[in-house]
């Protein structure tokens, strides 16, 4: 359940946050046993110290760079088997302090070889025509090495891939020689669907430590939540008191969303908040308008009887629709 939230400047980077939103936990609901969870961007160094020194547990997503420390372990085969396509395993960090945690996903490993092939194709074929160009054109070579960076720049996910240089003909043509390396898509191959997590927990297994990592979708899922179902961008202000106010009606609003998210689980409907309110919200009000010989009007809201559908819905959720609504009378200024 949603505790609470901070609003930063929209200018500032996730990881100069780290620090600030931990003591402010710890000022509000003390120094419980509890593990911090953070991915890759909010991770750094001096954040790691600042958990290690106040004696904090830490689980943390880690660049996949450091995955070249572990290649031995990569290609060795005691995998742990956590669920249908994903693998975890242990290793024990260079101070014997920390655990590093290899996880290996086989739709991450999918999705990140269409990924490599994609950028590799556009690469390849950017590259060829750039060749067709210098054939045609004389060009200088500081503008063809400059078009090869954008491009790359463009593709970085298989930049690597390719090494390129541009060098000056007889005829004082600029020339693009480039080749493939094979070493690097080695490497990719082995790491595709890899990604590596850290923590001085050392008393879990790999399963747990795994299983703790991935409540992070749940912020994540809140995220989009906001986004989306919950409209939380602030677009419509400029003035920081009003994008607050629509901060914290948003905020409660996901509350009330998580609340629903209970009561379906409880009631054995599942987690479908959206589901549960998109049929819902089909039940309509409506106001039926009576008028009188002394012409005054008789108006009353009347609630639309659910369908059967609706009503089992509200059966296992505990509610009850009323029969009427009250009718709030506008308020007039008088001059």
């Amino acid at each position: 359940m949603p505790l609470g939230y901070e609003v930063f400047a929209g200018n500032r980077r996730d990881v100069t946050t780290v620090e600030e939103i931990v003591e402010t936990m710890e000022n509000r609901y003390g120094k419980a046993d509890r593990i911090w969870a953070m991915d890759r961007g909010m991770v750094s160094e001096d954040n790691i110290a600042f958990l290690r020194e106040g004696g904090r547990k830490y689980i943390l997503g880690t660049p996949k760079s450091m995955l070249r420390q572990f290649e031995q372990e990569l290609v060795s085969e005691d995998w742990q088997k956590v669920q249908k396509g994903l693998e975890v395993k242990c290793c024990t960090g260079p101070d014997e302090k920390e655990i590093f945690i290899l996880c290996r996903s086989q739709d991450r490993r999918q999705k990140e070889k269409a990924i490599h092939e994609r950028f590799e194709k556009r690469i390849e074929e950017g590259l060829k025509k750039i060749e067709a160009s210098c054939r045609k054109r004389k060009y200088k070579l500081v503008t063809i090495a400059k078009r090869v960076g954008r491009l790359l720049g463009r593709n970085s996910r298989a930049a690597g891939l390719f090494e390129t240089d541009v060098i000056q003909t007889e005829d004082g043509r600029a020339k693009l020689i480039w080749k493939k390396l094979e070493k690097w898509r080695q490497w990719a191959e082995l790491t595709e669907g890899c990604y590596l997590l850290r923590t001085n927990v050392t008393d879990w297994t790999g399963r747990e430590l795994w299983n703790a990592y991935m409540q992070l979708t749940e912020a994540e899922a809140a995220f989009r939540i906001h986004k989306s179902d919950l409209r939380i961008r602030p677009i419509w202000h400029q003035k920081q008191p009003r994008v607050e106010a629509h901060i914290l009606v948003c905020f409660l609003s996901y509350v009330l969303w998580k609340t629903l998210g209970q009561m379906c689980r409880d009631s054995g409907l599942g987690d479908e908040s959206r589901r549960v309110l998109e049929e819902l919200s089909r039940i309509k009000s409506v106001d039926v308008v009576m008028p009188s010989r002394c012409g005054i009007e008789i108006r009353r809201r009347c609630v639309s009887q659910p369908t059967d559908h609706q009503a089992i819905l509200l059966h296992h959720l505990g509610m009850q629709l009323p029969c009427h609504m009250p009718i709030t009378k506008k308020k007039t200024n008088e001059m």
